[in-house]
């Protein structure tokens, strides 16, 4: 073959290529920020004037705010499995945090998003918190992962110095900033190294999730909250509004901003009843905690931003769920398969933009040990964890409640209304029948619990040596 065929088999190979070239280059970057156990009430787009969040506050005028935006679990890795699979994590048994087994975790049958971006060529990063299992093979580097900053485990300590390992991808590294601090610059460094190229960066703090430790400068700009595990909270909340501020910056440093796709949410509402590591938090008017399937358990301070694309400075009101957040993704991103029926969010932006008026699910569910939740347009049939009200641990009987007209759970209408209940109850069963077993026990809460028990403990012993 002479040289003129080859080239023009190679300029014909490079005409061919152009669209998708073009396409890529369209793609947007895609940022994906968790918060860890905040309070629904804690955050200045949902009316705190307590705890300033400036940085979230921007995001939010700049995006769309959703009101009526809920986490398929009320537990920490449960939601994460959710999110980064974009189905119930019920599905494959991810209903509760993994246990100390090393076969515990995400289950290796599971794609993430991390893996379907990774697929359409993303450089992907996730900086933060993993707690979805600590074996080799389901290592974030094992799950998608190109690069990875954090720790394995569902809480660290925030000082420098303590807890478990801190890694870079599989080694282990001395960090000595304030961790949220830490994490927020290494989101920044993230962006920096891959501005040329599209990238999907997980950015899963830990803050405000226990141990409740703050930098003395930070609190000292709470002073006038007296009870001193809320100030520790609010200083907190503060250290990771800063981080996430300067995410934003270097999103506008680079040019990035009008394309990058952001999401933020938190994992779970505040832990605010006795048999949780409680931080300080508060959810009004939301009733409930995490590990409840109440409100307060599952809704959550939610945001999405992609200047151009959706909504600046307004408000979505239909129910949404982080199932969504993936789904959205992976149909920017062009990894979307639309005949793979395992994922169960939806697309977003139609529905952000007025081009499909309908809500975007018919309706959302729950299941959580003994408990249990199904919301259908504005009512809600849920079972509860009883501790909530002061009772035994376990679930209550059946209450329907119309959030609507009663935001907080408070008036139960199940014996007014028996067939809408039985309508719910059905409604729920058969998205039961596609659920599995949990593939091990509710932990977290023993743990808890044994930890409140050696503080106590600790605590009496010091007092005894005075």
């Amino acid at each position: 073959m002479n040289c003129g065929n080859l080239l023009f088999r190679a300029l014909s190979s490079l005409v061919a290529l152009a669209p998708s070239f073009a396409a890529a280059a369209d793609r947007p970057n895609i940022v994906i920020i968790v918060g860890d156990d905040m309070g629904y009430a804690d955050v200045g787009f949902n009316g705190s004037k307590e705890i300033p969040t400036p940085h979230l506050d921007a995001l939010a005028a700049a995006g769309t705010k959703f009101t009526n935006g809920y986490v398929s679990g009320p537990y920490c890795s449960p939601t994460r499995a959710g999110l980064l699979t974009g189905r119930y994590q019920t599905r494959f048994g991810h209903e509760f945090n993994p246990s100390a087994a090393k076969s515990a975790g995400l289950p290796l049958s599971e794609r993430t998003i991390a893996d379907r971006l990774r697929g359409a060529g993303y450089r992907t990063g996730l900086v933060g918190k993993w707690h979805l299992g600590s074996s080799p093979d389901r290592h974030p580097n094992s799950r998608g992962f190109d690069e990875f900053f954090g720790f394995i485990a569902g809480a660290h300590p925030y000082l420098p110095g303590q807890g478990p390992p801190i890694f870079r991808n599989r080694e282990a590294v001395k960090e000595t900033e304030y961790l949220t601090d830490a994490l927020g610059r290494e989101a920044v460094a993230f962006i920096d190294r891959h501005q040329k190229e599209p990238f999907f960066l997980y950015l899963a703090f830990n803050a405000v999730h226990t141990p409740m430790e703050a930098q003395e400068e930070r609190m000292a700009k709470f002073a006038h909250i007296k009870d001193t595990k809320r100030r520790q909270y609010a200083a907190m909340m503060a250290a990771m509004d800063d981080a996430i501020g300067g995410v934003l910056a270097e999103l506008d440093k680079t040019g990035l901003s009008d394309n990058t796709l952001v999401f933020f949410f938190s994992d779970n509402g505040g832990p605010t009843m006795a048999t949780t590591a409680t931080n300080g938090s508060i959810n009004a008017p939301l009733r409930g905690s995490k590990r409840t399937t109440l409100e307060g358990g599952v809704r959550v301070p939610f945001l999405a931003k992609w200047p151009g694309k959706i909504p600046a400075g307004k408000s979505y009101d239909l129910p949404i769920i982080q199932l969504d957040a993936t789904r959205t993704a992976l149909v920017a991103g062009g990894a979307d398969q639309a005949d793979d029926k395992t994922l169960e969010g939806v697309d977003l932006l139609p529905h952000l933009t007025g081009k499909n008026a309908e809500a975007p699910h018919e309706a959302l569910f729950w299941r959580f040990g003994e408990q249990m939740a199904v919301r259908k347009g504005d009512w809600k049939l849920v079972k509860y964890d009883p501790v909530v009200d002061g009772g035994k641990k376990g679930a209550t009987d059946l209450r329907l409640y119309n959030l609507a007209s009663d935001l907080s759970e408070e008036k139960n209408l199940i014996a007014e209304e028996p067939e809408k209940a039985k309508e719910l109850h059905a409604a729920w069963d058969e998205w039961n029948k596609s659920n599995v077993p949990p593939l091990w026990g509710q932990n977290e809460g023993k743990a808890e619990a044994k930890n409140k028990k050696g503080k106590a403990k600790r605590r009496a012993t010091a007092a005894a040596a005075e």
